[in-house]
């Protein structure tokens, strides 16, 4: 059985799904986020949380809408 990749440095969420690495699916992450319309989303967490790849995921989701 083959694993898939670590995307580790990736935070391109395009990127992530062309090239087949592993990832933690966050689409209810993101529909939390659209639900509560806060005017400004704080995200706090430590380096390596995949804050970045979350914003481009956001990304994606707002240009198919």
């Amino acid at each position: 059985m083959t694993q898939k990749p670590l995307p580790i440095g990736v935070d391109d969420f395009e990127q992530l799904i062309t090239n087949g690495y592993y990832f933690v699916d966050k689409t209810m992450f993101i529909q939390e986020l659209i639900d509560k319309k806060g005017l400004v989303n704080l995200f706090t967490r430590p380096r390596r949380f995949g804050k970045s790849l979350n914003m481009s995921m956001l990304r994606v989701c707002e240009a198919n809408f």
